[in-house]
């Protein structure tokens, strides 16, 4: 018989093992392919007696990878993502970015964005497009997302893009006109409150409890936009939360003012997500961001 090329076993095999281990399944698998767990248990019996090694442990309720199972995902992994890669650079979709992320506006515009004009100078070639949306939830087609949240909770390669407190603050005017000596004060001052669809972002009463005050708070301005309640603060309007990680660029310049000194740290973390269909390009997008936070 003659020999393959690059001395590789069947492809069919190969494409067959990925899919069972990624799904960590036949059945999955299976699915996927459009074909039986029994052509996938068959694939994957013919590779691990090429091999002369193991690549899962069947047990009863399902299939577990070897650590040599492990190596070889990785492996075959990484070749499918540069052939991903080449095949999506030959399309020549102009309309479409290389690498897509899901992100809130308050983010996308404060944090992410800025960042992004930092990686382009150093990977011109990579276009980027954001997917912005405030209701907590990204289209699947993402291939990185960034939340607010515990992120012990995910499943699949995360990583903490930064911890963030948040302060109470105001425009100079404001701060001027309206001076606070203490938490107390500050409760009979209007406040602008963010309405955030995002579950667990922080808001003007749990600010308060977290400095020991449950009492009542001002009648005051409401928006659903962080943006938008930032430039209301910036309008004298009144104060607003501020989290530091979001807001340095006001606070640096001084368009922002703190109206306290205290600090309530978050329960949660900003965190970014690394989809499972994302290419080569996008991890590189991923390791950036969190190498650069």
């Amino acid at each position: 018989m003659p020999k393959r090329p690059y001395d590789l076993p069947p492809m069919r095999a190969l494409v067959s093992f990925e899919a069972a281990a990624r799904n960590e399944g036949f059945k999955a698998a299976a699915r996927e392919l459009n074909v039986t767990p029994a052509a996938i248990s068959h694939q994957v019996r013919a590779l691990e007696a090429e091999l002369q090694t193991p690549l899962f442990l069947r047990h009863h309720r399902g299939v577990e990878l070897t650590e040599t199972g492990a190596y070889l995902l990785v492996a075959l992994q990484r070749g499918f993502e540069t052939m991903s890669d080449a095949v999506d650079q030959l399309k020549s979709r102009p309309t479409r970015a290389s690498v897509t992320i899901g992100v809130t506006t308050a983010v996308s515009s404060l944090w992410l964005t800025p960042k992004l004009a930092q990686f382009w100078k150093a990977h011109g070639d990579i276009s980027v497009a954001q997917i912005v949306s405030d209701t907590g939830k990204h289209p699947a087609e993402c291939d990185l997302s960034i939340h607010y949240g515990n992120m012990a909770r995910e499943s699949g390669t995360c990583a903490i893009l930064f911890h963030d407190r948040i302060m109470a603050l105001a425009s100079p005017s404001f701060a001027h006109a309206h001076p606070v000596a203490g938490v107390e004060d500050l409760t009979k001052l209007p406040l602008i409150h963010f309405d955030s669809a995002v579950t667990g972002w922080t808001d003007w009463p749990d600010w308060f409890r977290a400095l020991g005050h449950t009492g009542p708070l001002r009648n005051s301005h409401q928006v659903n936009n962080y943006l938008i309640a930032l430039q209301a603060a910036q309008d004298d309007m009144g104060a607003v939360l501020g989290w530091v990680g979001l807001t340095h660029a006001y606070l640096d310049s001084g368009v922002l003012v703190p109206l306290l000194a205290d600090r309530v740290e978050l329960p949660e973390d900003f965190y970014i997500k690394l989809h499972r269909h994302a290419s080569g390009r996008a991890r590189l997008v991923y390791d950036w961001l969190v190498a650069s936070s």
